[in-house]
């Protein structure tokens, strides 16, 4: 498969999954300045989303969606770790640590794609930045 459309999928499925897991903690967080940070993430990870699924198109494929038994597995968990703790310092703590496993997940696969397209690679960068920022937002609510 073409390194363009291989790190394209990567970052399609990482920001589909953070839309996912922001949407389910919407429906749980109760503290309403913190549901305005999980909306802002939530704009922020739908435009990189939406940008990778137009260079897919660009590559003549379509985006793939996250398996369902991960979709189900991260539902789960998230219900779980939930269950007896709503609050926002609770939900900034399980989000801070999605998003550090998350930049270094995407430090990885910069440095392995670093021969894709200039804009491709920039996409990249800027899911990183938005990683790195989601964590000093959430800061705020531990």
């Amino acid at each position: 498969m073409d390194k363009n459309v291989e790190f394209l999928e990567y970052i399609y499925q990482n920001t589909q999954m953070g839309l996912d897991t922001i949407s389910q903690l919407l429906d749980i967080a109760e503290d309403e300045s913190f549901k305005q940070l999980l909306e802002d993430q939530y704009k922020e990870y739908k435009v990189i989303f939406d940008a990778a699924e137009e260079k897919l198109k660009q590559h003549n494929t379509e985006g793939k969606d996250i398996s369902p038994y991960k979709k189900v597995s991260a539902y789960i968990m998230i219900n779980v770790k939930t269950l007896t703790d709503k609050t926002a310092a609770h939900i900034a703590e399980m989000l801070i640590q999605g998003s550090i496993m998350g930049v270094i997940d995407i430090i990885k696969n910069l440095k392995k794609y670093t021969d894709v397209k200039e804009d491709i690679s920039l996409l990249g960068r800027q899911l990183l930045k938005t990683e790195e920022s989601n964590v000093e937002q959430c800061k705020r609510f531990l």
